[in-house]
């Protein structure tokens, strides 16, 4: 498999997401610790450091969140994100004003701290299943409102994306099944409904579901809650007529076994919803 570019976050979302957390910070006063205990005038200078080993996401948003409190505060850059960083690495240098520079400081770290801990938790998944075919995929269960940060920190640590919404996949589940009827009725119905550009998957609980989808030539199917030796049978009847994905009970003990039956794809919630965050901290030195 060829290596994917780097990922990127558009310039607006990461402008929207940093002003947000900046208002919500700042309230309707401001800093009002640094504006009574720091002069104008005082000046500072500080550094990011990771204190434990992992992937670093998130450098636009910190480096934004900074640059929005004041003009004429400087950062630079001696991270990128998708870096594997050990511990004690300077990731970010600041100076500035100082009221800026604290300001700024947890608006940017949160987002460092939280995406970066994404970021090394999936990339714990990939290296679990190293050496085989499947790729680690994250879910719609993210943060509300953090969505596109929490996926970008998903490709950050090597892993890929799923859907982002309802709006940009057809996924027929097992309740959509339920309510249609049948596979293959969910199935006929979904390719009436799509454009050409509209992609679909399917949910199956059972290898007899997967073998009406093949049947009704399904063209991704994401095989759920199945133990692998089910997961091999359903490789075996597939002979690679579908995509396959694997899904349910996916954690960092059972994932390598998962990708060893020889599925596509491995889609886990836990690399959104159950990733810690990774301990990054500000030092800094404040010069009148």
């Amino acid at each position: 498999m060829d290596k994917p570019l780097p990922p990127a976050l558009p310039a607006v979302l990461v402008r929207d997401a940093v002003e947000m957390a900046l208002r919500e910070d700042l309230g309707r006063a401001g800093d009002v610790t640094s504006l009574a205990t720091l002069a104008p005038g005082a000046r500072a200078t500080a550094v990011m450091n990771v204190r434990e080993a992992g992937v670093i996401a998130g450098m636009d948003l910190a480096q934004v969140a900074f640059a929005a409190m004041e003009a004429g505060l400087s950062t630079v850059r001696r991270a990128a994100d998708g870096d594997q960083v050990e511990a004690g690495t300077a990731i970010l240098e600041i100076s500035g004003p100082a009221r800026a520079v604290m300001s700024a400081e947890r608006v940017a770290l949160n987002y460092l701290n939280h995406l970066s801990g994404i970021a090394s938790h999936t990339a714990r998944f990939v290296a679990e299943t190293a050496g085989t075919a499947a790729r680690i995929t994250c879910t719609r269960k993210t943060t509300p409102g953090l969505r596109a940060l929490e996926k970008y920190a998903v490709r950050c640590g090597g892993g890929s994306n799923h859907r982002f919404g309802l709006d940009d996949a057809i996924l027929i589940k097992d309740n959509h099944i339920a309510v249609c009827g049948s596979v293959t009725e969910a199935l006929t119905r979904a390719r009436a409904y799509a454009g050409h550009l509209t992609p679909i998957e399917i949910e199956v609980d059972t290898l007899d579901q997967f073998a009406e989808a093949l049947d009704a030539r399904a063209p991704v199917v994401l095989l759920d809650n199945m133990p692998p030796e089910t997961l091999r049978e359903a490789i075996a009847m597939n002979a690679g007529r579908a995509v396959l994905e694997a899904s349910g009970g996916v954690d960092l003990h059972t994932v390598r076994a998962i990708a060893e039956t020889g599925v596509d794809y491995i889609s886990s919630s836990k690399i959104t919803m159950a990733a810690g965050t990774l301990d990054i901290g500000l030092d800094i030195d404040i010069k009148e």
